[in-house]
């Protein structure tokens, strides 16, 4: 082995955890999603399925709601909802 390889950590490896709340990746997409409250029934498939963690659970209303900072505007909420009740709009 080269002596330069023995200096690298093996992969993969995080060296710095922790980092992605100070990443704030939502202003990356073009959309973003609205959520009609009126026609939500708090089925939690968008909190479920979201990969980017930024939809919220608000246990004692019964509602979800969406952290923009971290949203990329993927649109898998809006797929998954199944009362169409979130909408991707312009940002």
């Amino acid at each position: 082995m080269k002596e330069g390889l023995r200096e690298l950590p093996p992969l993969p490896a995080i060296l710095d955890p922790g980092n992605s709340t100070r990443n704030k990746t939502g202003g990356w997409g073009a959309f973003k999603p609205n959520i009609d409250k009126n026609k939500c029934v708090y089925c939690l498939l968008c909190w479920i399925y979201c990969p980017d963690a930024a939809i919220s659970r608000l246990e004692e209303e019964n509602k979800v709601e969406v952290n923009y900072e971290y949203c990329k505007g993927c649109g898998i909420c809006s797929q998954v909802c199944p009362v169409k009740a979130i909408e991707m709009v312009r940002r």
